[in-house]
């Protein structure tokens, strides 16, 4: 195949959300080229073999851009199928337009894959649809940041709070209450509907809605990380459309023992009951700095196997301390009895049952009493 850079939006910010065929292009990479932002797993998309290079946070540095052109460039030049991946899509807020220009001023062949924006997703995952019948006929994207790296943004903020419909701001830590306390000063309604997202569509996605003057407060008062500002009638349906966090094991974090006998598919049961799940078998995950950091709400054990597995990576005596925080849970009586063996005693047991009865299981050790 001939030599081609595919500028591929990544999503914004799930790795199982990059479009089929972005994920189709990054498997015929021989160089990937990624900015920070992109989840670490969309990298696994990639061949073993293509070389991987993090260029950072898409720095509005022009220096520091017109570089990652010409590495793309070169990267081409030598003949190699490259994926330039970024958050979100490319040509919304981002560098994309600016490199594509440069490869067709270089005369080297490119390809743009969109990807699902953040402003479209994180909305989506937080039960907000950015737009409904009756919710306004606009949808206005702001962007919360200036290419020279000043915190403020230029913006008529008369006309923008002015405006009906929805308004989309995204923001970093120090933008965020800025942009809330311009909207009120410039005629927004204090007591208008609004959402702030934190880590949109990730296990980690936090949101909190109020009316604009108590978001103001509770920013300044607790200031988050980067985030998105959605502000209007449509953040009152969150209340009815909320799916992604009210899901039983949202928020919690399990840690799956594989077993020989049994396949991982336990892995994929809990993730679809919101948990993010990590498996002894990932390449570098330290099970024992894990556990040693609390970082791990439940551990499953579906064979004797994969008890005597844990117990080799972290030591026998080892292990009632590093669980000693966690809930060990178990399916059937092979595996119970080798926990007991090690002196542990399962918080959950299933003695006989699938794999999903199992999740259920665990699910329910985690849900609050009606």
């Amino acid at each position: 195949m001939r030599a081609i850079v595919y500028l591929i939006g990544a999503g914004p910010g799930a790795p199982d959300l990059i479009t089929l065929r972005g994920y189709r292009c990054l498997q015929q990479a021989e160089v990937v080229i990624y900015d920070h932002r992109v989840h670490a797993d969309v990298l696994q998309y990639a061949p073993a073999q293509a070389e991987r290079i993090d260029v950072g946070g898409g720095s509005g540095d022009a220096s520091a851009q017109d570089a990652i052109c010409f590495l793309i460039a070169e990267k081409a030049r030598e003949g190699k199928i490259v994926a330039r991946l970024k958050r979100g899509d490319p040509f919304l807020f981002d560098h994309g337009g600016e490199e594509a220009l440069f490869l067709h001023e270089q005369g080297i062949p490119f390809e743009l894959v969109p990807g699902v924006p953040t402003a479209i997703g994180a909305t989506a995952y937080a039960g907000i649809p950015i737009t409904y019948p009756g919710g306004g006929d606009t949808v206005t994207l702001v962007r919360g940041f200036e290419d020279d790296g000043r915190e403020r943004t230029r913006l008529n903020w008369d006309h923008l709070a002015g405006l009906g419909g929805t308004i989309a701001c995204f923001a970093g830590p120090r933008q965020l209450p800025r942009m809330i306390e311009a909207l009120i000063a410039h005629g927004r309604p204090a007591d208008e509907s609004a959402a702030v997202i934190v880590n949109g569509t990730l296990p980690s996605q936090r949101t909190m809605t109020g009316t604009l003057a108590e978001l103001a407060e509770s920013v300044a008062e607790q200031p988050v990380g980067a985030a998105l500002l959605i502000v209007g009638r449509v953040v009152n349906f969150r209340e009815h459309l909320r799916w992604f966090d009210s899901r039983a094991l949202f928020g919690r974090r399990a840690l799956v023992m594989h077993s020989k006998e049994q396949p991982d598919d336990i892995a994929t049961l809990l993730e679809h009951r919101g948990a993010e799940v990590k498996v002894d078998t990932d390449a570098g995950l330290d099970v024992y700095r894990l556990l040693l950091d609390r970082k791990v709400d439940v551990v499953t054990f579906t064979s004797a196997s994969a008890v005597l597995g844990f117990l080799a990576s972290v030591g026998a005596d080892q292990a009632s301390d590093l669980l000693a925080h966690t809930a060990v849970a178990t399916l059937g009586p092979a595996a119970a009895d080798a926990i007991t063996r090690a002196n542990l005693t399962p918080a959950i047991h299933l003695d006989n049952g699938s794999l999903p009865a199992f999740a259920e299981a665990i699910a329910g050790h985690f849900t609050p009493a009606p």
